[in-house]
């Protein structure tokens, strides 16, 4: 079995997850994710009853039941560095025992739902659609860093991406994967907008947005969503959805994104009272996870 030294694995005093600061026997085999550690609160009022509640920096975890399943309900913060981080520990939480560190030799399977928000690049996803993430496109360069990358994305969409573009050398090569396509039809039950989506490395130059400093190339959304691949665009922007995807894959676990649209890039449009209406697709999740 492979030994993971402290160097590697860092493991609290408690016995808990170096960030996460949750012990193995609190994570539950279901795990809705949301980005701010206040929404963790709404997607837990929803539960039948409450085991723990825990907070360390932005990562706030209430695990759970919901009508007789026991669930996690976890905040990851913003962007796909923060991902990197909850991934791991997750995977880790489940797949490394913390009294020996080494890897347990039955692996466990996660499945993990993020409910996020995002900016809607295409006139058929208006404000208050909900969009899930069948394919991702990572601006950030996260799953890069890892063996295996190739075999899990899809290269010749890379490739046609960055034609089409006119990929800037200096940013990060971008990669594309799919979420995992059984959660997709038990969430979406054919209800909801199947889409590609990118996940951008920032919130204002990454995505197009210009303030006082310029931007490397203006014309970037315009270029994005005039682009096509198999006939489909790209339907909206958000922050942590590809290496979520990626590095779950590459581990074996079951993930996917949902956002509801709160902003439309190409009409102008945002609703910034969006937190009275996502209850709505916190409940749905819920309800299919």
């Amino acid at each position: 079995m492979k030994y993971f030294p402290a160097s590697e694995l860092i493991i609290n005093e408690d016995g808990s997850a170096f960030h996460l600061h949750i012990r193995p026997e609190q994570l539950a085999d279901r795990i809705v994710m949301v980005g701010d550690p206040g929404r963790v609160d709404l997607v837990a009022s929803f539960f039948d009853n409450r085991e723990f509640d825990l907070s360390s920096r932005e990562f706030h975890t209430v695990t759970g039941s919901y009508k007789g399943k026991r669930i996690t309900a976890l905040s990851h913060g913003i962007g796909t560095d923060n991902i990197d981080i909850v991934v791991n520990e997750l995977d880790a939480l489940a797949n490394i025992d913390f009294a020996t560190r080494q890897e347990k030799p039955e692996f466990r399977q996660l499945t993990m739902v993020r409910i996020g928000t995002s900016g809607g690049l295409q006139p058929q996803v208006p404000v208050g659609t909900f969009v899930i993430s069948r394919r991702s496109i990572g601006f950030d360069g996260v799953l890069n860093f890892y063996a295996g990358r190739n075999e899990i994305c899809d290269l010749d969409f890379e490739a046609a991406f960055c034609r089409h573009t006119d990929w800037n050398p200096l940013w990060a090569k971008p990669y594309v994967v799919e979420a995992d396509a059984g959660l997709v039809e038990q969430i979406g039950r054919g209800e909801m907008i199947e889409g590609i989506t990118i996940s951008a490395n920032g919130f204002y130059g990454p995505q197009g947005r210009e303030l006082r400093l310029p931007l490397a190339d203006r014309l970037l959304n315009e270029k994005i969503e005039s682009f096509r691949y198999d006939g489909k665009p790209v339907t909206n922007y958000e922050m942590e959805s590809s290496a979520l995807a990626g590095l779950s894959r590459m581990m074996g676990h079951r993930a996917m994104t949902v956002c509801m649209i709160i902003a439309n890039r190409v009409a102008h449009d945002a609703d910034s009272n969006y937190k009275n209406s996502i209850g709505q697709l916190i409940e749905t999740v819920l309800d299919r996870i």
